[in-house]
């Protein structure tokens, strides 16, 4: 749960619309394609697709209208917009798990409700976040989940503030003492306040040992209604229990897993549930940063104790989920504070650590994290029609995934923001 709530949520718009004409300063120009308008073109050494193909080139990206017109080998070399010549260009990349409003406070600890921080500052810390996360090449994340994250995601829809395309939950349902039809209603409740997922906790923290929490019922009520309407259902589970009761209660995705057994993994396999690990990043944020959290809720010497030791547990699981025949796994980081601007650190760790294939990894965060959220049609892939969410970088990441950390160019929706 977040360590604030709705109740001491004192947001305007003024105040992120404030951080928008600052953040919007800081793009260097960034130019817009409104309407149609005219054609931009990008030159770029080589592309891969977000769908495990690789153009060498030089080829030409077309962008018209905010979209993707062509992706062509330049046959006759001519003037374009952007060159990116020696630069690997990719769709942008998508995390399907974040925490924009989580932010450090003055004193370079995580803020809680008890800081006292002025709403202003809280709310230009996290306009930072989306600001960090979109230079660094993720531009769509799925933020979940504070009430305050409808608000951020609106200013950077409407409004004008540079950031990541934002999808979000608003607030958790984690009551294990409601009802099952108290969840539906809950569930129904989040729908009306304008939610575009339900986020659902299944099981206790991993500082608190990851044992289920919402009993199956619980389970099949929440995740049922959000079917029943239309919303995807996000579950943190790190038990095999956790996992299983999810996925077979007909719930999307499942978060974490650390504890994650060859029957759990076997059974979202079976049932089509979208699996969600973390290898390093969120453990390494609070092991490396401890200062910043030690003495609030569970963040105790105990629980750091507990992060210790599941590193290499869920790397473990992340092996076992990728040679999961079948089993769909997205990248997600749970970026908290502090962790904002380093999402592509996972995918590095998910290389070195987890064994997967660089293809495979971008794959994971473009196209296929892209289904995930339902967006495939729009976004996810470099291809006519797709919606202009591109980054180049610095180097081929199939050879070095650490080329995803030296991001260089950013278009979203035909927008430049990095150049």
């Amino acid at each position: 749960m977040h360590p604030f709530s709705e109740r001491a949520r004192p947001r305007r718009a003024l105040v992120l619309f404030a951080a928008a004409l600052l953040c919007a300063g800081l793009a260097g120009g960034a130019s817009t394609a409104a309407g149609e308008g005219p054609s931009i073109r990008i030159r770029a050494t080589r592309v891969l697709d977000g769908r495990g193909a690789a153009l060498d080139g030089p080829v030409v990206i077309t962008v018209r209208g905010g979209r993707i017109v062509s992706v062509e080998r330049e046959k006759t070399r001519g003037p374009v917009d952007h060159d990116l010549t020696g630069r690997t260009v990719l769709p942008g990349l998508i995390d399907t798990h974040v925490h924009l409003a989580w932010t450090l406070n003055a004193e370079g600890r995580l803020h809680t409700d008890k800081d006292g921080e002025p709403p202003a500052r809280t709310s230009f810390a996290q306009a930072a976040n989306a600001w960090d996360t979109l230079q660094a090449g993720f531009t769509t994340v799925q933020s979940i989940g504070a009430p305050v994250e409808k608000e951020l995601r609106d200013a950077v829809e409407k409004r004008g503030l540079p950031g990541p395309r934002i999808l979000t939950s608003l607030e958790p349902i984690a009551d294990e003492k409601k009802t099952p039809e108290d969840l539906r209603e809950l569930v129904r409740l989040r729908k009306s306040e304008g939610a575009d997922v339900i986020k659902i906790f299944a099981s206790k923290s991993i500082r608190e040992g990851g044992a289920q929490t919402l009993s199956d019922e619980q389970l099949r009520a929440a995740c049922g209604e959000a079917t029943r309407l239309g919303l995807r259902s996000v579950v943190h589970g790190h038990s095999p229990e956790s996992m299983k009761a999810a996925a077979l209660a007909g719930c999307t995705q499942v978060e974490h897993g650390v504890f994650a057994t060859k029957d759990a993994l076997q059974t979202l396999s079976q049932r089509g549930t979208y699996f969600d690990p973390q290898v390093c990043l969120v453990f390494r944020n609070y092991l490396d940063h401890r200062e910043r959290f030690l003495g609030i809720g569970n963040y105790t010497e105990a629980g750091f104790a507990a992060m210790e030791r599941a590193l290499p547990l869920a790397a473990a699981a992340f092996r076992e989920a990728i040679a999961t025949p079948g089993l769909r796994v997205v990248f997600g980081t749970d970026a908290v504070a502090g962790a904002h601007g380093r999402n592509a650190e996972e995918l590095s760790c998910r290389v070195r650590d987890g064994g997967q294939k660089p293809a495979d990894a971008i794959v994971s965060a473009t196209s296929l994290s892209a289904k995930a959220l339902g967006l495939e049609s729009s976004i996810g892939a470099l291809s006519a029609g797709m919606e202009a969410d591109l980054i180049a970088v610095d180097g081929d990441p199939l050879r070095d995934m650490t080329a995803l950390s030296r991001v260089v160019f950013v278009m979203r929706r035909g927008t430049v923001y990095r150049r």
